[in-house]
């Protein structure tokens, strides 16, 4: 039998399932798929999954309502197949403080994956009401799930972690579309080119230009993978001058013991590493301008805790700046007691002064505030990080001033998976930097991943990025994402580097999501004329 009769066999049998066979096909389809993101990058697996969805969608016509609900629910088993083992990591956030969260966890691990997979579900069934019996079906699924896939990144806050234009980031020469086009356009590339061997079953009518998809895909990787290599060959990484950055990443374990009788060891800990000579030449942060702590360092209130504020300009030498996450409470009246606060960067300089602030916009649900907050608490739920009442969120994200360095755009946590949070086109930063906690999430696949988002937003919008993690993974990434210097999971240390320079602003920065919109919007009228052409044309009946 040859490769293309046996493909044609497959195909067949995926169209022809019904029942638990189907939804344990798109299952195990979904959760290979998840093989495509970090740290596995295993991206060629799509053309086999993709595919895979395409008969799913093709064998639904048989069903009610033109196989609409059928398609749906075959895209929420795919989707609950991609989501549980890509955000398993999930679940070691409620084994930090085990006896009040631990029976939270299967609702975590599969409860969020469950709610994320009506996202392909609704991406499914929008291709069913668009799909064609020929190639451009495949331009159908590419236009649908971009769709569902932009609205899980928006709808309640959005969580795009893992959006399916992130298979095309590896190897670095892919990822440079994202300038152009940004991480939605990636979407659409991503699921146009792996799902199109899936016409190469097409009947015998249509056998003959069934090759014409996949070869246009492959030549779209082609030009993808040379447009990526010329821009990278022609922009090598230049630094800032006297721009010297110190990265401290303490490997603190996110645990119960993580609290106010922690101050001492905390401090300690974060003063003695962040001097600590590095090599042969090093004088510890007398080398550095720039000194970077995590996220949330302190298990208190940095500013109301003046003793922390003196060792820290003990040891920032003249002319070193300090940016560090901290908690940072309301301004209140003298003797108010503080019940909730704000997720916070600061930066200090050498005399203990605060030079900016800035607080957290995009709180995480259930992690930093619960939906309908008042409510679930009187019912006795409090969110993992137990700020009665929630954390509050800051009111406008802006470039913060720092001295003898370009101005800087702070992220914390996971603002930096947000494409259109990011620099603003009317105050452009001259970097990024995000200071997070991924030691909620152990050993595990969640910060790989975090990085491997935070690494496209230096390529969307042409600015280095600088990340400052707990436990990892920190690293300084050049405006064209190549990692200029990097601490691993799990490691404690000090990481210096020089800062970045800038590139000119990329056409994703300046355009924003235009040019993905526009690419969407043609595929989609280039669909809906090719399926009222076929209807067209279609013969009428004598009856």
């Amino acid at each position: 039998m040859k490769p293309t009769d046996k493909l044609r066999a497959a195909g067949l049998a995926i169209i022809l399932s019904w029942g638990w066979k189907r939804a344990a096909i798109a299952l195990v389809a979904g959760a290979l798929s998840s093989f495509a993101m970090a740290p596995f990058s295993a991206w060629p697996v799509l053309f086999v999954t993709f595919p895979v969805m395409v008969w799913l969608i093709d064998g639904a016509g048989g069903g009610r309502l033109r196989g609409v609900p059928a398609a749906a629910m075959v895209g929420w088993w795919f989707g609950l197949g991609y989501f549980v083992p890509g955000l398993y990591w999930i679940g070691y956030a409620f084994l930090v403080d085990a006896p009040t969260f631990a029976w939270l966890m299967p609702f975590a691990v599969l409860g969020l994956p469950a709610y994320l997979a009506l996202f392909p579900a609704f991406g499914f069934a929008l291709a069913r009401l668009i799909w064609t019996k020929d190639a451009s079906r495949v331009l159908a699924l590419a236009v649908s799930l971009t769709t569902s896939e932009w609205l899980r990144g928006h709808v309640l806050t959005g969580f795009p972690w893992n959006a399916l234009g992130y298979a095309l980031t590896e190897p670095l020469a892919l990822a440079q579309t994202a300038s152009l086009i940004g991480l939605w356009g990636l979407t659409f590339l991503s699921v146009a080119i792996f799902a199109s061997p899936a016409v190469l079953i097409d009947g015998s009518s249509r056998q003959r230009k069934a090759w014409i998809a996949p070869a246009m895909a492959l030549l779209l990787l082609v030009a993808m993978v040379i447009f990526g290599g010329v821009r990278l060959s022609l922009q090598p990484t230049t630094m800032v001058a006297n721009a010297k950055l110190r990265i401290m990443q303490p490997n603190l374990q996110q645990d119960v013991r993580f609290n106010y009788a922690a101050k001492p060891e905390v401090m300690k800990k974060y003063l003695t590493l962040s001097d600590r000579a590095s090599g042969p030449q090093s004088t510890g942060v007398r080398d550095a301008s720039i000194l970077i702590w995590p996220e949330s360092a302190f298990p208190f209130f940095l500013t109301r805790e003046a003793d922390a504020i003196a060792q820290i300009a003990d040891l920032l030498p003249e002319g070193t700046v300090l940016i560090t996450g901290s908690v940072r409470a309301p301004d209140l009246p003298p003797g108010t007691k503080v019940t909730r606060a704000y997720n916070s960067i600061y930066i200090i300089d050498h005399d203990g002064s605060v030079l900016s602030i800035y607080d957290k916009l995009h709180l995480v649900p259930f992690g930093e505030y619960l939906p309908f907050q008042n409510w679930m608490e009187k019912l006795g739920f409090v969110q993992l990080t137990k700020v009665q009442g929630g954390f509050i969120a800051g009111t406008r994200r802006r470039p913060l001033e720092i001295p003898n360095a370009p101005r800087v755009l702070p992220l914390i946590c996971y603002e930096a998976i947000f494409p259109e949070d990011v620099a603003s086109r009317d105050d452009r930063p001259g970097w990024m930097v995000n200071l997070t906690n991924d030691g909620w999430f152990g050993i595990s696949t969640g910060p790989y991943q975090h990085l491997q988002q935070a690494r496209l937003r230096a390529i969307e919008q042409g600015l280095p990025v600088v990340r400052a993690a707990n436990t990892g993974i920190s690293a300084v990434i050049d405006p064209l994402g190549r990692i200029v210097a990097r601490l691993g999971l799990g490691v404690e240390g000090v990481l210096d580097s020089s800062l970045p320079s800038a590139i000119a602003p990329t056409i994703y920065a300046r355009s924003g999501d235009i040019p993905a919109a526009i690419i969407v919007a043609a595929a989609l009228l280039f669909v809906v004329r090719r399926s009222g052409a076929k209807r067209t044309s279609s013969p009428k009946s004598n009856g």
